[in-house]
């Protein structure tokens, strides 16, 4: 993602803030590993999005570091369940928690994480603090159903296009959303506006997650930062497998079900011969067009806000950085 100076100035404050507001006590094993994947890094996008619209909204960027912090926090815990439920071995490069440690300890941490969360919000006044908290608790049982959503889609071969944009919505997107509205709740924003910048972040939350269905399978491995067709390996059923299998020819269709019902010692080959599928299905090209629509659907609701100008142009050069990326 192309940087800005002032996206780098909100991530090191907070960064900075992180690092002196949580605490690490006894026990060790129950602390160590919250520590260990916070450290971890990332963009830090959802974090600095909630900044970012507290900021715009007039508000201090120090009122809104806490809510920040819970969504950050928030997030970190819902990688440590997933990455247990998926065996997954690597996070952001890095051997993943349940491996360091073991299961049960990713279990207990991940649980002490969503606590964490919670108590971050405790800093605010009753009414925003309520306000805050039922933001919290609907976007956190969407990112579970979103995550059971993913689990049944593995085991179904009639999922339909709508169910997959339902689920990466929950999954992914209504964090970012919340992560934003957050920061214009913290800044006092009209009602109107809380709830347009939630549509932003929601409809930027689908593109950012079908770019990574996209970068998956055609990202550079130097920049990408995972394992590029490892949603190919795993059998994956991401937007681009379905719009192959609904403009694929015959033969094609039945070959990518095919490929997608083994799992061979050559996966290059695999991944290769689905990338063509892709390809020559237009399945590209159709997923490309959809990034596209997601992010002006995200572009329009600006022009609702209440703000000015040149702080709308901030919040479309930074959904173009993020579509534009290659990590």
């Amino acid at each position: 993602m192309a940087e800005f100076d002032f996206i780098s100035q909100y991530r090191d404050t907070f960064v900075t803030y992180l690092k002196d507001k949580v605490q690490w006590q006894e026990p060790e094993n129950l602390y160590e590993p919250i520590r260990y994947i916070l450290d971890l890094g990332g963009k830090r996008m959802r974090p600095v999005l909630t900044l970012m619209t507290a900021d715009m909204y007039g508000a201090k960027v120090e009122d809104a570091l806490d809510a920040a912090l819970a969504v950050e926090m928030f997030h970190n815990f819902s990688l440590v369940h997933d990455d247990i439920m998926d065996d997954a071995p690597l996070r952001r490069g890095k051997i993943t928690v349940h491996e360091k440690w073991d299961i049960n300890t990713g279990i207990l941490s991940g649980d002490a994480m969503l606590i964490l969360s919670y108590q971050f919000f405790e800093e605010y006044p009753a009414e925003l603090y309520l306000e805050l908290t039922k933001l919290f608790s609907k976007t956190a049982l969407e990112v579970c159903e979103g995550q059971q959503y993913d689990v049944d889609f593995e085991t179904r071969d009639d999922v339909t296009i709508p169910e997959y944009i339902k689920m990466i919505e929950y999954k992914t997107s209504v964090l970012v959303a919340a992560a934003m509205k957050m920061g214009a709740l913290v800044a006092n924003a009209p009602q109107k506006d809380a709830d347009a910048i939630y549509e932003f972040g929601r409809n930027l939350g689908i593109a950012f997650q079908l770019q990574d269905d996209y970068l998956d399978a055609f990202g550079d491995p130097k920049t990408f930062g995972k394992q590029v067709g490892g949603d190919i390996m795993e059998n994956k059923k991401t937007y681009l497998y379905l719009k192959a299998l609904e403009k694929a020819t015959k033969d094609d269709q039945d070959g990518l079900l095919h490929l997608y019902s083994i799992k061979p010692a050559d996966a290059d080959a695999k991944v290769e011969a689905v990338k063509t599928i892709f390809k020559e299905s237009g399945a590209v090209d159709e997923t490309k067009q959809a990034i596209e629509n997601y992010t002006q659907k995200a572009f329009d609701v600006l022009d609702t806000l209440d703000l000015p100008a040149p702080k709308k142009q901030l919040l479309q050069a930074f959904g173009e950085a993020l579509m534009n990326r290659t990590v």
